[in-house]
């Protein structure tokens, strides 16, 4: 007799459907699992092992075959415990057998049978509603599952006691309810920062349209805190940007609690960060901090110091809004469409830019060139806002705290991301939610220049030595600035706020 029990494997933030078929037949004492399973899969025959044995049942003293069918798809990971242990179960007659048909079932199985939470319940809820079975997951992971349908049957057990009582018919379990994050503490307010009302001007311009920001300054000025009020003017997180944001971060493990929340991510990593942590990768090829900062904020702080080849593994994504990880054996793409904002210094001692400053290596302006060479042009290219952080005087840090502060910030930036998904939508690109998202041709469409805006746009190409990204980026940033005045269509004076955020990404390499 063969008991079936059904479960996923996770390839990127997709779950397939494996069969888990258990045999237990007569022959040499044995325990095999088989189907193209890791290093965790096969530890599970002694977690299963020790779980049985903690709830009171003995395992048979036959041979043991478990199969997780398609035998050709690895499978990775610690949730094959569950339903591996319950179709067991099923196949001595500790449950009816019948009671598995209709559900999904993932878990891992600590060693007293209590069942621990695992990474992934939420595609994996959704995976199982669109076969029309239920979901069995770990108590810990209930209300994770709970988002994928208000309709579906979501068993979140405890141990395999208390599932096993409930399968007869002695215990009944509550279908768990969906969680959602509490605020944690308050966020920045952008009232916090005095002076440096350019780059407060420049951050709200990238809240509207979605778009990379990079602030240049000497230490102490304030960009990081710049940075960090970002996500206090940002916009909340619109239902389908919250499944995606959610699919990813359980895939992640980072959904604590099961408990989902519509705040966009911010993600900072250090400047040591190695190409797999950024972009993804590693030998599960799990999401990297670009896809974890899928519709929020990417965060790099001290930019030249990343590794030259860390930094440019980010342009294809930055233009595609994914990345696609190749492995020897499969191919995973991940969302990654993300806002970079970055943060450096003029040069390696980080006061070039002030006046009067006089390097004592070398002219100021080639110490300046040298350290910023670091960057890339093609990355620099891709960066709409280029702004100039300059430090702050001791008077302005002695004003009063300035009237305005994140909440109203907050409401024009709205007012400008509900402008942008109107005229999206209204052309039959829903999924187009920021001017910074916008396809090239779209946003030639859209933004119609008028001859003197044209003849200034030409005549600033000529002197910034403006690329086709540059071009499109420049219209882009137009656009989002006339969102943000409520102005019907792009003029000469939007163009020319947008052309003084450009810099000449190739001025910098000649220095050097």
């Amino acid at each position: 007799m063969v008991v079936r029990v059904a479960t996923v494997a996770f390839e990127g933030i997709e779950a397939r459907p494996v069969d888990v078929q258990v045999q237990i037949a007569n022959g040499n004492v044995v325990f095999t699992v088989v189907g193209l399973g890791d290093k965790a899969v096969a530890e599970s025959r002694e977690r299963v092992r020790a779980a049985l044995n903690a709830s009171g049942l003995a395992m048979p003293a036959k041979r043991i075959t478990v199969n997780l069918a398609p035998a050709d798809l690895p499978k990775e990971g610690s949730h094959y415990d569950l339903p591996i242990a319950l179709g067991m179960m099923a196949a001595i007659g500790a449950i009816p057998p019948d009671s598995l048909a209709n559900y999904t079932v993932l878990g891992e199985l600590a060693l007293d049978g209590t069942i621990t939470a695992v990474a992934g319940v939420l595609p994996a809820a959704i995976a199982a509603n669109a076969r029309g079975h239920g979901l069995i997951c770990p108590h810990a992971s209930g209300p994770e599952a709970a988002w994928a349908a208000q309709d579906i049957d979501v068993l979140a057990p405890l141990s395999l006691i208390q599932l096993a009582n409930h399968f007869k018919g002695t215990q009944v379990m509550a279908r768990p309810r969906p969680a959602v994050r509490g605020q944690v503490g308050t966020q920045p307010d952008l009232a916090d920062i005095k002076g440096q009302e350019s780059a407060k001007r420049a951050l709200e311009i990238a809240a509207a349209g979605g778009h990379n920001l990079l602030l240049n300054g000497p230490p102490g000025a304030g960009k990081s805190m710049l940075a960090a009020r970002l996500p206090s003017i940002l916009p909340r997180l619109s239902p389908r940007e919250l499944l995606e944001v959610s699919l990813i971060h359980s895939i992640a493990g980072d959904l604590a609690g099961g408990a989902l929340t519509d705040r966009r991510p911010f993600r900072a990593p250090h400047h040591s960060a190695s190409m797999a942590a950024l972009v993804g990768g590693g030998t599960r090829a799990r999401p990297g901090e670009i896809s974890l900062a899928h519709h929020g904020v990417l965060f790099l702080d001290e930019l030249p110091e990343f590794q030259p080849q860390v930094l440019d593994s980010l342009r294809q994504p930055l233009e595609t809004g994914e990345v696609a990880i190749a492995r020897a054996n499969h191919r995973i793409v991940y969302p990654a469409r993300f806002q970079l904002v970055a943060a450096m210094n003029p040069c390696r001692c980080g006061h070039a830019s002030e006046p009067g400053f006089t390097c004592n290596r070398q002219p100021v302006a080639r110490c300046i060139a040298q350290y910023q060479a670091r960057l890339s042009g093609p990355l620099l290219d891709r960066i709409d806002l280029h702004v100039e952080v300059p430090a702050v005087a001791a008077a302005d840090l002695m004003l009063p705290p300035p009237l305005e502060g994140s909440r109203e910030t907050a409401e024009r930036v709205a007012a400008a991301r509900n402008i942008q998904v109107a005229r999206y939508n209204g052309i039959g690109l829903p999924g187009i939610l920021s001017n910074a998202a916008a396809p090239a041709n779209v946003i030639e469409t859209v933004a119609e220049l008028d001859a003197s805006s044209l003849a200034l746009v030409r005549e600033a190409s000529e002197r910034l030595h403006l690329s086709a990204w540059g071009f499109h980026r420049i219209l882009k940033l137009a656009q989002t600035i006339a969102d943000l005045d409520g102005a019907g269509e792009v003029s000469r004076p939007h163009l020319a706020e947008a052309l003084t955020y450009r810099i000449d990404t190739t001025r910098q390499l000649r220095a050097a």
